[in-house]
């Protein structure tokens, strides 16, 4: 594995324990967070799969945007589409006043976060932990 790619690996396991050590908070009001970080997460997993493919690593932030510069090298991942839909709502939608997260759409979250972080780091030769 590439060194750059490691290092997307490294800050999106961040975003992943963020994710899950929050999920088991009984803190109040954080499932936007909870849901941000699952964002995250696959959004630099998805950087991590660019980078180790030599392909340019664009600065956005759009799941479905990345997922379109990977599906030539991965085109079953395009089952991930509807998982990536809502994981992009935790990326701006539920960043501002008047959109909340509920404690439903933060396990959901997790849950699609957790699926995909899976293929990803199988297709980086990691564990699917």
């Amino acid at each position: 594995m590439k060194a750059d790619t490691g290092e997307w690996v490294r800050f999106a396991e961040a975003d992943f324990n963020a994710a899950t050590a929050l999920n088991r908070s009984r803190a109040k009001h954080i499932s936007n967070i909870i849901g941000f970080h699952c964002q995250q997460c696959v959004e630099k997993y998805f950087k991590a799969r660019l980078e180790e493919e030599s392909l340019p690593v664009p600065k956005i932030h759009s799941l479905t945007a990345l997922l379109g510069l990977l599906l030539p090298k991965e085109p079953l991942w395009a089952s991930f589409t509807p998982s990536l839909l809502l994981l992009n709502n935790f990326a701006v939608k539920f960043r501002y006043p008047g959109h909340v997260a509920t404690r439903a759409d933060a396990r959901e979250a997790l849950k699609a976060c957790r699926s995909i972080r899976g293929e990803v780091r199988l297709s980086l030769g990691l564990s699917k932990k």
